[in-house]
């Protein structure tokens, strides 16, 4: 009996260390699935060193607003997540391609980051964003012939896009709302929802979508949603 009973128990063990070993690689398997697909949505590999580019706070030069930082946070955890280094510089100091560097430009053309409205006047010629001063609806981002209009503190609109820039041997991803509160959106939305990225767009090489962040003074930048893929009118000119 007792050599039945040790037979059971060995039985036992076995069975629950090879149960243990098949939820181990059946984790790793799905972790190292979720970081392909985090690496093709961002176009970033383990080893690279992604540049952030941030921007000025409007009307302020040389400060940045807190929502931005908080847009550079969010990027840098997605690239430390994908094993990269991260090198953060300011629009206002630089200039050229991205080379080898991944690259996240992050805040709107509009007098916040100059880098911005270089990349869309150049990669984006479908979209327009509409200036503070215009007299129908200031800062609505235009594509398609639809606008998207901005209500201030209660729904408004980000851009987020990737694509290669001249000079660029690696992606950009653009970062570009029409508030500080709506880029720190995109960034939360990017490193959140990067599957739900990788299922609305034809290829994850080349992309520009529209999010909005609704009721924000209720559920703020985390209320962020898809709201159309802009893909086959963002880098068309006259779409």
């Amino acid at each position: 009996m007792l050599a039945g009973a040790l037979g059971d128990l060995v039985l036992g063990l076995l069975a629950s260390c090879l149960s243990g070993l098949a939820v181990w690689l059946w984790q790793r398997g799905r972790h190292n699935r979720d970081l392909r697909l985090r690496m093709r949505v961002v176009g970033a590999r383990p080893g690279d060193t992604c540049l952030i580019v941030m921007n000025n706070k409007y009307g302020a030069p040389g400060t940045t607003h807190h929502h931005d930082v908080q847009a550079m946070i969010e990027a840098a955890v997605l690239s430390h997540g994908l094993r990269c280094e991260v090198e953060v510089v300011r629009s206002d100091d630089f200039r050229g391609g991205n080379g080898e560097k991944p690259e996240f430009c992050i805040g709107g053309p509009l007098g916040s980051n100059v880098r911005s409205a270089g990349h869309v006047a150049h990669s984006l010629p479908g979209v327009t964003f509409h200036p503070y001063d215009h007299p129908d609806h200031p800062l609505a981002i235009e594509a398609g012939g639809v606008c998207h209009r901005r209500d201030s503190g209660n729904e408004e609109y980000v851009l987020l896009a990737k694509f290669t820039a001249p000079g660029g041997e690696r992606p950009v991803v653009l970062i570009c709302g029409q508030t500080a509160l709506t880029n720190h959106a995109a960034a939360y939305f990017l490193r959140r929802s990067y599957r739900r990225i990788a299922d609305t767009v034809a290829s994850t090489d080349r992309f520009c979508l529209l999010l909005k962040v609704p009721s924000i003074g209720t559920y703020g930048f985390q209320g962020v949603v898809l709201e159309r893929d802009l893909t086959d009118v963002a880098f068309t000119r006259g779409a």
